[in-house]
């Protein structure tokens, strides 16, 4: 017999049972379905059994795990699905290209037209494999059988991704005789997978998927179509480079095309960053330009690459830091377990950034503050600015976006810009890389550069950070007269060197060892590359370091 602690009390239960039979057993405590247990900290499918006393916790849809093993078994249903309703002989690729408002956008390849009534067969197909509760199969073979596999069955990015596996073997899930591999965990069996929609969108379609807050309820489909089309764009500047997966990357290591690779994309970042300076200079009311995007998009290099280049177009700019018109520490709101919430609106001391940046606007002098970190309040330093024809306002601050902090300012004289890193790279045609991974990356080496924060810390923090960009950020990234993607399809390979260490020092019985486990398994698909020929204004130094800017 086998003791397992749950819920804080201990219970037998006989050697081998199924973690699925013990959920059955605990599943009306949860308001969401549980799909994954954590044995002793350790992540389990439901269709692994007890082997010895430990503490056992439920993994829901609501949590991180839970609802990302629900992405993964929804995606290869859908695939199921799709072949089988479309034809095998008839789809020459089926690409899982990224995320987008809380779905997966999937761009197919075939040489039959995409029709709602072929997706509404497809949705159909899914929904009978979900009521008949098929169990999705986990097995493991031999390295070098999964990539022949693969080369058979016409997936070539994941045969070429798995020409760098170091391990021998590979886990592969099925749906019936339909077999696919995904980084991560499944659900048990197709009976989970009630809740998804698919919605034609541009030149492909959406797998619409549930919030974690609501994980009974497809979330609502709301085009952001500038979004879309910059995500769109990344994946064909990676086309460009021929570089838009994993396996090609390694490809470009191997056979010494990196460097090049390096200069052209860094090219295209330069191109781009010009041309929203040109079109900045060319309407001569735009004073206020505002910068926001989410955490480590490298906001700062991209406000100094800016500035070059709108002084290159004869204007003259003036870096101006939201966070100076913060109003004093002991005055701002506070979160429900009593620290301070720095992110909140109101943290800022609106009417006096209002007042500030229309006395500029107007011509006149205005004292301009700095915030003291260290004594929480606000100072003034002498700085005293005036705005003369050519010079520019550039302001950068998560809230930059949002109207309600230039509520009383004129909208054409704002100019807003959106950056983030939105990743040109898939693992493989079915894995796509959650941006966030690649931010999380860059804040984890840039923290423990610039800060002394270790890697346990900076994950310990993220769902924070995260909560805020969803409350502060997304909500206004559509209002932006451009977005910047400030991702570069080499930097995971560049990241890997710096990041690997630091997530090694985190102990196994910490908290945050689980999402070191998932991310070093990440970067175990990747070869690294060496960063003495990436340029010193790259926005990648901001975070390795070197950047001939003071970021």
């Amino acid at each position: 017999m086998v003791k397992v602690q749950i819920h804080g009390n201990e219970y037998t239960y006989p050697k081998e049972t199924p973690y699925l039979q013990i959920v059955q057993q605990f599943q009306k405590e949860y308001d969401a379905d549980i799909v994954l247990v954590k044995a002793d900290g350790k992540l389990r499918e439901l269709h692994n059994r007890l082997q010895k006393d430990c503490e056992l916790t439920f993994v829901t849809t609501k949590d991180k795990e839970g609802a990302l093993a629900y992405q993964r078994s929804a995606t290869l249903l859908m695939l199921r699905s799709f072949y089988d309703v479309a034809g095998a002989d008839h789809v020459q690729k089926l690409e899982v290209d990224f995320s987008v408002n809380r779905g997966l956008f999937i761009k197919p390849t075939m040489d039959i037209p995409l029709t709602e009534a072929l997706l509404e067969q497809v949705e159909a197909g899914m929904r009978k494999m979900v009521a008949e509760r098929i169990p999705i199969q986990k097995r493991s073979v031999n390295t070098q059988d999964a990539v022949e596999l693969f080369h058979r069955h016409k997936m070539y990015d994941k045969e070429r991704l798995f020409h760098y596996r170091r391990v021998s073997r590979v886990n592969l899930y099925s749906i019936g005789n339909f077999e696919d591999y995904f980084y991560g965990y499944m659900v048990q069996n197709t009976g989970y997978l009630k809740y998804f929609a698919l919605q034609k969108y541009e030149n492909g379609f959406v797998l619409r998927l549930p919030d974690r807050k609501k994980p009974d309820q497809v979330a609502e489909f709301v085009p952001q179509p500038k979004l879309f089309a910059t995500l769109k764009e990344a994946g064909e500047w990676g086309e460009c480079l021929h570089i838009s997966n994993v396996g090609m990357l390694n490809d470009a290591v191997c056979q010494g095309q990196l460097h090049e690779m390096i200069q052209i994309q860094e090219a295209l970042q330069e191109k781009k960053i010009g041309m929203i300076a040109e079109e900045i200079a060319k309407n001569p009311k735009k004073k206020l330009v505002m910068i926001a995007g989410p955490s480590s998009s490298g906001k700062t290099t991209f406000s100094h690459r800016l500035s070059t280049q709108l002084r290159a177009l004869g204007l003259r700019p003036h870096p101006i830091a939201a966070d100076d018109f913060f109003i004093d520490r002991v005055l701002c709101p506070k979160n429900p377990d009593g620290t301070y919430n720095f992110e909140d609106l109101q943290a800022m001391d609106l009417e006096f950034f209002n007042q500030t940046m229309q006395i500029l606007l107007d011509g006149g002098s205005a004292d301009m503050p700095t915030f003291n970190f260290k004594t929480g309040k606000r100072e003034f330093r002498g700085k005293v600015l005036k705005l003369e024809p050519e010079d520019i306002l550039v302001v950068e601050g998560i809230h930059c976006l949002n109207d309600e902090m230039s509520y009383a300012l004129p909208a054409e004289r704002k100019y807003k810009i959106y950056i983030s890193a939105l990743t040109q790279l898939n693992i493989d045609e079915h894995n796509p890389i959650p941006t966030t991974d690649g931010r999380l990356l860059r804040r984890i080496v840039r923290d423990a550069r610039t800060r002394g924060t270790s890697a346990q810390r900076t994950i310990a923090m993220w769902d924070s950070v995260r909560r805020g960009e969803e409350n502060n950020i997304f909500p206004y990234q559509e209002q932006a007269d451009v977005m910047f993607n400030s991702a570069l399809v080499y930097e995971l390979a560049v990241l890997k060197q710096y990041a690997e260490p630091l997530l090694f020092g985190i102990e196994r019985d910490a908290p945050e060892f689980l999402e070191a486990k998932r991310l070093l398994k990440f970067l175990d698909y990747f070869l690294g590359f060496g960063s003495e020929n990436i340029p010193q204004n790259s926005i990648i130094r901001e975070f390795i370091g070197g950047s001939i800017f003071d970021v």
